[in-house]
């Protein structure tokens, strides 16, 4: 066997707008929880171009019509909070299925253990832990048996950046419950993907120097020396959608931060 494997042709190779598993995509509703923004809305544009319809929650129902308008015809959109399991039912009831499911919505404060409130802690598992827990919950009677679902982490649940260990471990506890539900919802596929630091909507609204602060010592801390875009979050997300094979994993788009 040759040590060097030939080089793909470059004419079958998916163009800058091509979407990977497209065909898979082709007519499914996905559901995205946080789908108005951020990498969420980055999602919805890429299913969308697979020709996927989608439904956007999130507690902002401006924010929400906006990403509709600008997704056009295949998107529609409802307000739910992530954090109010009645709220959550109200929003999967009138959904006669779904074949993929994605979370991003959360909100919770960050920071030492001996700095926050037991409130400001808990928070974390609060909104991004529980809140992604209820959701599956609710949403799994109505999931297709080839749909998925893919659950948002964080790097930094495998290589803590600072003291947060709440947030750690929230983020460390959620890979286990996508492994825990891949077991109890098969053949439904459940999957976790779990980031480092973005430049994109999450950072825009904090403070200029805490921002540049944090991307400074991200690019410093990673094998690619940069940030990652939600558009490369996103394309992670399609692929956890779309590959049939995939289930009860973890993955890593953080460039390479993990492994420092």
């Amino acid at each position: 066997m040759s040590e060097h494997a030939p080089s793909a042709d470059p004419a079958a190779l998916p163009g800058p707008g091509a979407v990977p598993g497209a065909p898979a995509l082709r007519g499914r509703t996905v559901v995205l929880i946080g789908g108005g923004s951020g990498i969420g809305l980055r999602v919805a544009h890429q299913v969308v171009a697979a020709g996927a319809e989608v439904v956007l929650g999130g507690r902002t129902a401006d924010r929400l019509a906006a990403a509709a308008r600008e997704l056009g015809p295949a998107a529609s959109w409802r307000t739910v909070d992530i954090t109010d399991r009645a709220s959550l039912a109200a929003f999967f009831a009138p959904l006669e299925r779904v074949d993929h499911l994605f979370t991003s919505a959360a909100s919770y404060r960050v920071g030492p253990m001996l700095a926050l409130s037991d409130e400001d802690a808990e928070s974390p598992f609060v909104s991004k832990f529980w809140g992604q827990y209820h959701a599956v919950r609710h949403a799994a009677p109505k999931l297709a048996a080839d749909g998925s679902v893919v659950l948002m982490s964080g790097a930094a649940g495998a290589r803590p950046p600072v003291p947060a260990p709440a947030y750690a471990a929230c983020n460390a506890a959620i890979e286990g419950l996508g492994r825990g539900l891949a077991v109890e919802l098969a053949p439904v596929r459940v999957n976790v993907v779990s980031p480092g630091t973005v430049d994109g909507n999450l950072w825009a609204g904090r403070p200029a120097a805490d921002r540049e602060a944090a991307f400074a010592q991200y690019r410093g801390d990673t094998l690619l020396h940069r940030l990652g875009t939600e558009d490369e979050i996103a394309q992670a997300v399609v692929f956890l959608f779309t590959n049939g094979f995939t289930t009860g994993s973890t993955l890593y788009p953080d460039g390479g931060y993990t492994l420092r």
